[in-house]
């Protein structure tokens, strides 16, 4: 009796245990710290000063845990894509989701890169890289 007593604690273990989602190294180094805009660029130009294109998006950025974050003057959610290569950023704020690619993430560095949509001439799309760092 004892030792089916013992058999079901250890299954009950080994189930709860397993049902823990693990994070990923990405995940953990993107959730950790807060990062501050560093560079923001719009078709190469600086575009982060005061009405400028990216100027809403200079600051910090915070993406928590649980997919929500802020991303300068942006509140919004966030999510991995891509097998954790690209960033997903959607906010009632902006008129589409912004999906980056992420050129570089270490403790200290965040680097991604997208083409968004033009709305004033569709044939030229803008090309976007934002870098942070961390706060």
């Amino acid at each position: 009796m004892k030792n089916l007593a013992l058999l079901f604690v250890s299954a009950c273990f080994i189930f709860f245990s397993c049902q823990k989602e693990s994070k990923s190294e990405r995940f953990l180094l993107l959730t950790g710290p807060t990062w501050a805009s560093d560079s923001l660029l719009y078709n190469g130009v600086d575009a982060g000063d005061p009405g400028e294109k990216l100027a809403k998006f200079k600051g910090d950025a915070k993406f928590r845990d649980n997919g929500t974050g802020y991303f300068g003057q942006y509140i919004g959610e966030w999510r991995f894509s891509s097998n954790e290569t690209e960033l997903v950023i959607t906010s009632d704020s902006l008129q589409f989701a912004l999906s980056a690619n992420i050129a570089e993430l270490t403790k200290t560095s965040l680097k991604i890169y997208t083409v968004y949509p033009n709305l004033e001439n569709p044939s030229e799309p803008i090309n976007i890289r934002m870098t942070f760092k961390t706060k």
